[in-house]
């Protein structure tokens, strides 16, 4: 008898390009150059640097690390592009999920498919599927609320997106995804809570765990027979509905059901982030002196990032008060924003001492399908204003237009490498389908970056 899992294999296996929807084969083109620029511009991060030249002391391999114009080993630029993408906190995401599917499974299907000489067509497939499945295990379970989603059921991903580029046939991809189902990390919230930067690592881990895991099974280890249900539906979930995992398998597409980011912090920060924007706007202009107050009422998950005083960016990116403080005092909600510098900044620190972060439980109600907060500003003559959201600004409901989305790539890429590189690699991950190898798109990524080149 056909199980689920068999279902789900066999459909990995035997999807082409042709079988995927043009609406998800346009947003994996958008998916792509989203990651491209966020790897890049968070291969910068003093940490990845330093971290980058330790594992990395004489570089040379068959797969890029992005930003750095060097290469490695397939697995270690899978770690450390997933790990470099994760850093500024403007990776994609699915909602449904509740996690990151992309800065999972694309740097996994990068670095293998450059080590093969795959063609684009051959990654954008396999990056798909992979988000397809890690995106379904998040969907089907719920995971528990002390663990982080990174580093989890994105291990599957990636192994799923590294097996459709091997070759893999329905039983060998059930290998892949049942040894992969039980090498995920056991995260810990904490860790966003309190600027633990572990963090970062573990969509990289993933990547390397996912390439790994393909390696272990051509060497002929085995897993269980159905480590989806062990895992999550014994281990580190408090539900399991393995339902899910072919509801609607092929005619829904997960990656089409994603969202951008533009701010560059937690995603529980954005409903605030776009409410505070929205009363701005209709003020037309609002300066720190003028404001005596902020309270934010929101729902339990982003209630909990209440930290005034982080002691880094992580930290920073994962409290409300400093999001809100360091958006109003600096004018913007991007990288700029959450540096060090603002970070250390004695009138950003001052101003989220006056930010209050609470839960509504009608608000928290909402979830998951929406992600809502109500700002209420008091001005120092005594003035309210006032906004609320309901989803936050990129998810399905409420899309950025290409235009924002470009705008935002324009933005990563030029701290990263020169106009003419970034142009080049924005049009190669639009016309992925028409390229014979992988590298013919990695050599852009390879050019010395800005960075590097101390320009």
């Amino acid at each position: 008898m056909t199980d689920y899992l068999d279902t789900v294999c066999d459909f990995v296996a035997s999807t082409s390009l042709a079988d995927i929807a043009p609406e998800a084969i346009d947003r994996g083109h958008r998916v792509f150059a989203d990651t491209f620029a966020a790897v890049g511009a968070g291969a910068r991060e003093p940490e990845v640097r330093a971290l980058k030249a330790r594992l990395v002391p004489e570089p040379g391999g068959e797969a890029s690390i992005i930003g750095t114009g060097q290469r490695t080993d397939p697995a270690r630029a899978a770690f450390l592009n997933g790990t470099a993408g994760t850093f500024l906190e403007l990776d994609e995401g699915n909602q449904y999920s509740r996690g990151h599917p992309g800065i999972h499974a694309i740097p996994a299907a990068l670095a293998w498919g450059e080590a093969r000489g795959s063609s684009g067509a051959e990654v954008l497939t396999a990056a798909i599927l992979g988000y397809e499945i890690g995106a379904r295990i998040g969907t089907s379970a719920k995971i528990l609320p002390t663990m982080h989603p990174h580093g989890t059921w994105g291990t599957v991903g990636a192994a799923v997106a590294v097996a459709k580029l091997a070759g893999a046939d329905g039983s060998q991809v059930r290998e892949a995804i049942n040894v992969a189902s039980t090498l995920g990390l056991a995260t810990s919230r904490q860790t966003m809570l309190q600027g633990g930067t572990v963090r970062n690592s573990f969509a990289g881990f993933s990547g390397q765990m996912g390439i790994m895991a393909w390696q272990m099974v051509e060497s002929g280890f085995t897993g269980e027979a159905d480590g989806l249900s062990t895992i999550w539906g014994t281990v580190v979930s408090t539900e399991w509905k393995p339902e899910e995992m072919t509801r609607e398998l092929g005619t829904r597409w997960e990656i089409a059901r994603n969202y951008f980011k533009r701010h560059a912090c937690c995603r529980y920060n954005h409903g605030t982030l776009d409410a505070l924007a929205m009363i701005v706007e209709r003020r037309g202009g609002l300066t720190p002196d003028e404001v005596a107050t902020v309270r934010v009422e929101t729902y339990s998950l982003a209630a909990q990032l209440q930290d005034t005083s982080p002691k880094n960016t992580l930290a920073g990116k994962f409290s409300v008060p400093f999001a809100v403080a360091s958006t109003l005092i600096n004018g913007s909600s991007g990288v700029e924003s959450f540096t060090w510098d603002k970070v250390r900044d004695d009138r950003i620190q001052a101003f989220a001492d006056r930010v209050e972060v609470v839960e509504d439980p009608a608000l928290t109600a909402m979830m998951p399908d929406f992600r809502p907060a109500r700002v209420i500003v008091t001005l120092t003559d005594g003035t309210v204003l006032e906004a609320e959201t309901k989803t936050n600004r990129g998810d399905t409901e409420d899309p950025y237009d290409d235009a924002e989305l470009d705008r935002k790539y324009d933005e990563l890429t030029r701290l990263v490498w020169p106009v003419a590189v970034a142009r080049g690699l924005y049009e190669d991950c639009f016309r992925l389908e028409a390229l014979d190898d992988i590298n013919a798109l990695t050599r852009r990524l390879n050019a010395v970056s800005l960075a590097e080149a101390g320009e």
